[in-house]
Parts: structure tokens; C-alpha cells; sequence
């Protein structure tokens, strides 16, 4: 399977921090922030990914990720200039993609952990229907919130509404099959001049092609968008890696577990790192 990492935007919320490198890069706890949603992309199956950048960044990833055969996988890198909203993605990495497959999507600023999460993220391909993963949340005005109706099914999906419509909220990753491609194209910018992902994913609802699945309760799901939250998540990686002997977020580790790459590999990857906390974990898998 293909899919888009979305690692671009300006991370104004974390300004200072985020003026002279991208919020993906940050540090949470032993590794980059970007390692989490990748590593999610990894678990769901897909091989071949497009990160997509801005311009002051490009470089800085493609240093660290590099073109992902570390991993077994294959990493390809699109520029875009300015932000101009979530599907955006679909047209800066069209040319980079098999526009007759589906594409799973995620933001580069989430990520998620739970003990059957590779289960729960695992996708088969689906040439009809739209995925989003949702949430329920304390705090829905910030994020785009989906109604239900009483059997469950998505009625619309609102961003950061001012009004309570419902606690369900988007999560951030998605898969959609590959008519997004000519989908995305026809969306008119909002207010703010973006395309919006409620309005993608709206179009998929009149004909019954959006599936809103949600996330099993011992899944936790943290947004890294602000100070607080990116220490937090911090904060969480720490204290289940030192109380369970566990990597969480490595893409080292599940290519291995995955068998992308061997155990002479990982033993190089590790090696590579090995002044680091980090490359002494992955030291103690093999």
C-alpha cells in the first residue's frame, strides 16, 4: 500500500520552537516526532510513503529518514510552499503516487499507541469506501467533530465548530481509495483560502462511502500540537518504554518485528546510533 505523511505547516502554536525547524523534528522523549506517524504508516501496511515538507525543512528529512530502505520501505519527498490545507497533500504528491490505488494519510503531528493497535491500524485495501479514525474528546472545539445519527452513521463532519454538535473528533489518519485524486480537485477553499479535510471527507457521505471507525478503548491517541501536549506525549513515551522494556514510535523496531529488514540489519541501524539511549534499545531486540 502507498501513503502521505504529512509533515508540513508553519507549528505556529509551538513558536519559538518551531521557527527554525519543523515541528516533526521536535524531540518526544528518545526520538523525532516524525518517527510515531511513520511508524503507524508502517504498522498499516504500507510500504511505499510520500513525506511532504515545507521548503525550510526538506533537507532536514531527508537527512533523517532518508529514502527509507533502512526500514525496508520506500521514502519519496514533495515540497509545499505554503499551507493550503490537509488535502493539499493529494495534488503536491500526485505525481509521486499510483493514482489508481487508494492512499492512507496521516498527520505528522499525531500519534497513537495501544495493545492491539497493529490490528486496529492494519488496512485492506478498499476501492470503494473513505476511513476515518475518530475519537471521543473533552474538548471538541478544536478539532473537526463528527455527527451521528442513532445507528451510527456519519451524518457530517464539522470543523472546530463553536457549538457542541457531538464529542466524536478526528483523530487525523485516514485511507481513501484512489478517486480522491479527482475528488480533491473539485473542493473550493475555504475562508481561510485552504482546502479542509471536513469538506473532502463530506463528499464521500451523500453516496455512503465514509466509514467512521473508532478507536478501541485502550488506544490512546495524543496530539503533539502545543507546548503542554508535546511534553506530555513526552512524558507518556517515557514512562511506558521504562516500565515495559518496549520501543513505542520506532521505525527500526517494526521493520524488524514486520521482518522488512533482518536482524543484521537492525544490529547496523543500531550501531549506527549506538552513543545514543536509543540505538542501546534497539541493541537489546536482537
Amino acid at each position: 500500500m502507498q501513503g502521505i505523511l504529512l509533515s508540513g505547516g508553519n507549528g505556529t502554536r509551538l513558536w519559538p520552537m518551531t521557527i527554525a525547524t519543523s515541528k516533526q523534528l521536535l524531540p518526544v522523549y528518545d526520538k523525532p516526532l516524525v518517527y510515531y506517524p511513520l511508524s503507524t504508516l508502517m504498522l498499516s501496511g504500507v510500504r511505499d510513503i510520500v513525506v511532504i515538507t515545507t521548503p525550510n525543512s526538506a533537507a532536514a528529512h531527508q537527512n533523517l529518514l532518508k529514502d527509507g530502505s533502512q526500514w525496508g520501505i520506500n521514502i519519496s519527498y514533495a515540497v509545499q510552499n505554503e499551507p493550503k490545507g490537509i488535502p493539499d497533500a493529494f495534488n503536491v504528491a500526485e505525481g509521486l503516487l499510483d493514482t489508481s490505488k487508494g492512499v492512507v494519510l496521516i498527520l505528522g503531528d499525531n500519534f497513537f499507541y495501544g495493545p492491539d493497535f497493529d490490528q486496529e491500524v492494519l488496512f485492506t485495501p478498499d476501492s470503494k469506501n473513505a476511513i476515518c479514525f475518530v475519537s471521543e474528546v473533552s474538548n471538541p472545539s478544536e478539532f473537526g467533530v463528527v455527527e451521528l445519527d442513532s445507528k451510527g452513521l456519519t451524518l457530517r463532519i464539522i470543523e472546530k465548530p463553536k457549538d457542541f454538535i457531538s464529542n466524536v473528533a478526528l483523530s487525523g489518519l485516514y485511507m481513501f481509495p484512489n478517486d480522491v485524486f479527482k475528488i480533491v480537485k473539485k473542493i473550493v477553499p475555504s475562508v481561510r483560502g485552504e482546502l479542509e479535510i471536513v469538506d473532502l471527507l463530506n463528499s464521500y457521505i451523500p453516496e455512503g462511502r465514509l466509514i467512521t471507525r473508532f478507536w478501541s478503548r485502550g488506544t490512546a491517541w495524543l496530539d503533539t500540537g502545543t507546548p503542554h501536549r508535546l511534553l506530555e506525549a513526552g512524558s507518556f513515551v517515557q514512562i511506558l518504554q521504562e516500565r515495559q522494556g518496549l520501543l513505542i514510535g520506532s521505525p527500526d523496531e517494526v521493520a524488524w518485528r514486520l521482518g522488512l529488514i533482518n536482524s543484521e540489519k537492525l544490529s547496523e541501524n543500531a550501531m549506527a546510533l549506538k552513543g545514543s539511549d536509543y540505538g542501546k534499545k534497539l541493541l537489546t531486540l536482537i
